[in-house]
């Protein structure tokens, strides 16, 4: 299988070169030149796999036979070896026909361990393989750091730099990933938000001048594609849980960057029976004001109880666009060109698929805290915060009682003690066991200005020779 840049003007990539290239050099990003379909009938045969099994079917024709099935297939069980609860990504019921998908079972307890378990596998192969050393830079709103860090830390040829937005991460998720030991290992704390470090990391790439002499920029965040393909898979699993193919289904997605959303759009696509997605935001709303307005207009990022979705540019929302205007890479150059400057429309062609493919709703942070509150109440199911944005935006967007809707939970509720605890919910929500030493660690991270200079010269002087 072949990839393509968004843009159009980027030479097609196998999987292993868009596994290490991250953004193509058009700036734009890498999607499959065709994207395999399925039947009704071999949706089916694949309803009573495993998982891991159900994985390997999944990914197998993105890889394109850069690995060998029998080694895919054992990175693949590898990657969930360390998710806690036998079932990987276990349905709990609120309600009927309602439902939450426990994202949340892996080692940092957030929904980026899907992929970044199995993205930190695939690069530690490659490069063994390759006989070569990367350098990982990376930007988190909050949970992608720690699960990249987990997912790469044992990989002896890999730098790993990730920057977050200094004092706004919450205490658990700025200790996932400052309390990791390493000397491959280095946390970057930006003066500013999360737009600024990804911002940063776009920049960096682009321009990779900084780096020692034979080493180069890897990215783990949802522009690469590794990430994404691997989060199809848990709708597919979802799905047969409530009677797919037989039965269509409805998921809302907390989403920030559009990443994990549009792995459920390309599951659509690739034949389940998908009946609505709802893109769930909170008072960042600039994805739910563009879907139910056409109007894509940054306004200032608001510091919210769901920090992981403190994000005013949705990198990944470039991939779904590039599709709505019939894969025209010179008209998505344009239309991002604008989008980083002014406000825009899209035509009206374009704009009626958008609108045919997501509904749209946006929490603010007195719903957030009602909802978590309410569900609680009714069943004391516990939500995080970014989970509950998902379950008020699933009920006020779903269209048929009949259908299953299934809201991604994308972590667990002891990252955002704060928050549970404004519902009124008595203590912090404890850690689980494995993580229950966790505030007794020491903490390292380097805090540096919004200065991409001052960033530089910190990756280039900690790269090990």
């Amino acid at each position: 299988m072949k990839y393509i840049s968004t843009r159009g003007k980027a030479p097609a990539l196998n999987f292993e070169d868009v596994l290490l290239t991250g953004l193509a050099p058009d700036g734009g990003l890498y999607v499959p030149e065709t994207l395999p379909e399925y039947s009704k009938e071999q949706i089916a045969a694949w309803s009573s796999l495993s998982y891991t099994d159900l994985a390997f079917q999944i990914i197998q024709p993105f890889i394109g036979g850069c690995i060998p099935d029998e080694d895919l297939k054992a990175i693949i069980d590898d990657t969930y070896v360390d998710f806690r609860h036998p079932a990987i990504a276990p349905l709990v019921q609120l309600d009927r026909n309602e439902w939450v998908l426990e994202l949340f079972q892996g080692p940092t307890l957030a929904f980026k361990d899907f992929a970044l378990q199995m993205l930190g596998r695939l690069l530690d192969y490659v490069l063994e393989r390759r006989q070569q050393k990367v350098v990982i830079m990376g930007a988190t709103s909050g949970d992608t750091g720690s699960a990249a860090i987990q997912g790469c830390k044992r990989c002896s040829n890999i730098d790993i730099f990730i920057l977050h937005p200094y004092q706004r991460v919450s205490e658990v998720q700025r200790r996932q990933m400052t309390t990791v030991v390493g000397d491959n290992i280095h946390n970057i704390a930006l003066r500013g938000h999360f737009d600024h470090c990804q911002a940063m990391v776009k920049a960096s790439f682009a321009d990779q001048s900084f780096l020692p002499e034979g080493r180069q920029l890897v990215a783990v965040n949802s522009i690469n594609w590794a990430r994404i393909m691997a989060q199809i898979v848990y709708y597919f699993y979802a799905a047969y849980a409530v009677g797919a193919p037989n039965r269509s289904v409805s998921f809302s997605v907390p989403t920030g960057n559009f990443g994990d959303i549009y792995a459920g759009y390309l599951a659509k696509r690739m034949g389940l029976p998908i009946d609505q997605l709802v893109v769930a935001t909170n008072q960042n709303d600039i994805l739910h004001r563009f879907i139910s307005g056409n109007k894509f207009e940054k306004h200032e990022l608001q510091h919210t109880l769901s920090p992981s979705m403190d994000i005013v540019v949705s990198s990944n929302f470039e991939r779904m666009l590039f599709d709505c205007f019939d894969r025209d890479g010179a008209a998505i150059a344009d239309l991002m060109e604008r989008m980083n400057t002014e406000t825009v429309s899209i035509p009206d062609s374009a704009f009626a698929k958008v609108r045919g493919l997501f509904d749209s709703y946006g929490v603010d942070d007195a719903a957030t805290v009602e909802t978590i509150a309410s569900v609680y109440d009714a069943s004391e199911y516990l939500l995080d915060p970014h989970s509950a944005i998902g379950v008020k935006a699933a009920r006020e967007c779903r269209r048929d009682a009949n259908t299953p809707m299934i809201t991604l939970a994308t972590a667990h509720p002891a990252k955002f003690p704060d928050a549970v605890m404004k519902a009124g919910y008595p203590t912090a929500p404890a850690l689980p066991h494995h993580m229950s030493d966790l505030f007794d660690l020491d903490e390292r991270y380097e805090v540096v200005d919004n200065k991409i200079g001052d960033v530089h010269a910190f990756i280039a002087a900690n790269v090990r020779a």
